[in-house]
C-alpha cells in the first residue's frame, strides 16, 4: 500500500528534467559546438557549398584591397615629388642658410629642407643629360642658381595645402623666387581624388554583393534543413537552443571561407611575384608591390566571421517563430 502512494505521488509531480553537465554555460556552449560540427558533417554538400561562396565574395574583395592599397602606396609615393624650391641668384653664407633654414621649417606643412648649391645643381644637370654630357662643355655652376629644395608633409601635399605653404613661405624676407610647379600638382591631386572616389564606390558596391550572396546562400543551406528546425520547434525547444548551433555554424563557415581566401589570395600574390617578369617590362617586388597588411587580414577574417553569423541570424528568422 504505501509502495503505491509513492507511485502515486510521484506520478503527480511535474517532470523535472535532470540537471546535465550541459546546464551550465560552459557546458552548454559545448554542447552547440558539438552540434555546429554534426550539422557540419551531415551536410557536408551545402557546407561546401556556402564555405566556397564566402571564399570566393571575400577573395574578391581581398584582390580589390590589394589593388587599392598598392595604389594608394604608389600614390603616396608619388606625392613626395610635390616639393617648393626657393631659387637665389647668389651662394648663401652659412648664417644666411642657417636663418632661413630655421624660418622654413616653422611654417606649418614643411618636412625637410635642403640647400642646393651652384656645384650640385650642375652635377645634377649632368647626371640627367647622362650619355649627353659634351652638350655641357664650358658651362660653369656660377650660371646656375643656387636653391632650397623643401619637402612637404603628407597632409600638406594636397593642392590647397601646397598653396597655403607658398604663401607663408613668401612672407618670409629674403625669399623672392618660389617654384612648385601647380599646374602638375593639380593634376595629381585631381586624378588622386578620383581614384580614391572610384575605390570608395567600388568597393562599396563589393561589400554590398557579398552580403547579399552570402545571405541568400545561407539561407538556402538553412532553407534545405527546415523539416529539422520545424520538429525541434513543435516538440518545445526554445528559440535560442534551436539557433544556437546553427549561428555557431555559420561563424565556423565565415571563418574557415576567410582563412582560405586569405591562404588563396597569398598564393596568388606569390604566383604573381615569381611570374611577373614573364609579362611585364619590371620586376614588382622592388617597385614597392606589398600584400594586405596585418590589420587588414584581420579585417577580412573578421568580416567573414560576421558574414557567417549575421547570415544565419537573418536566414533563421524567416523559419523560427518569435
Amino acid at each position: 500500500m504505501n509502495s503505491w502512494k509513492k507511485k502515486k505521488t510521484a506520478a503527480c509531480q511535474p517532470y523535472k528534467r535532470p540537471t546535465l553537465s550541459g546546464d551550465r554555460f560552459g557546458g552548454r556552449f559545448g554542447y552547440f559546438v558539438s552540434r555546429a560540427l554534426i550539422n557540419v558533417r551531415q551536410n557536408m554538400f551545402v557546407n561546401v557549398v556556402t564555405v566556397g561562396t564566402i571564399t570566393l565574395a571575400l577573395l574578391i574583395v581581398s584582390l580589390f584591397l590589394l589593388v587599392f592599397v598598392n595604389l594608394e602606396n604608389a600614390a603616396e609615393n608619388w606625392s613626395e615629388r610635390v616639393q617648393v624650391t626657393v631659387y637665389f641668384d647668389r651662394d648663401l653664407t652659412a648664417q644666411e642658410q642657417a636663418a632661413l633654414r630655421t624660418r622654413i621649417t616653422a611654417i606649418p606643412g614643411a618636412a625637410r629642407v635642403s640647400y642646393i648649391s651652384r656645384e650640385e645643381a650642375l652635377k645634377r644637370f649632368k647626371g640627367r643629360l647622362r650619355g649627353q654630357e659634351t652638350l655641357l662643355e664650358g658651362v660653369r655652376p656660377e650660371i646656375l642658381p643656387t636653391s632650397f629644395e623643401i619637402a612637404l608633409k603628407s597632409s600638406s601635399r594636397d593642392t590647397p595645402g601646397v598653396e597655403a605653404f607658398v604663401s607663408n613661405l613668401k612672407r618670409v624676407p629674403g625669399i623672392n623666387e618660389v617654384q612648385y610647379g601647380e599646374e602638375w600638382v593639380r593634376r595629381f591631386n585631381t586624378f588622386l581624388n578620383f581614384m580614391r572616389m572610384l575605390g570608395a564606390l567600388l568597393g562599396s558596391f563589393l561589400v554590398i554583393a557579398v552580403v547579399f550572396i552570402v545571405s541568400n546562400t545561407i539561407k538556402l543551406t538553412i532553407y534545405a534543413r527546415r523539416d529539422e528546425l520545424e520538429v525541434m520547434s513543435l516538440v518545445g525547444a526554445t528559440r535560442f537552443f534551436i539557433q544556437a548551433p546553427f549561428l555557431i555554424e555559420g561563424v565556423i563557415q565565415g571563418a574557415l571561407g576567410a582563412l582560405l581566401s586569405m591562404a588563396l589570395l597569398v598564393g596568388m600574390y606569390q604566383a604573381f611575384l615569381h611570374n611577373a617578369g614573364n609579362f611585364l617590362t619590371f620586376n614588382p617586388a622592388p617597385s614597392g608591390l606589398a600584400f594586405l597588411p596585418m590589420e587588414y587580414v584581420g579585417g577580412i577574417v573578421l568580416a567573414g566571421i560576421l558574414l557567417g553569423f549575421i547570415g544565419s541570424l537573418t536566414s533563421l528568422k524567416r523559419f523560427i517563430n518569435a
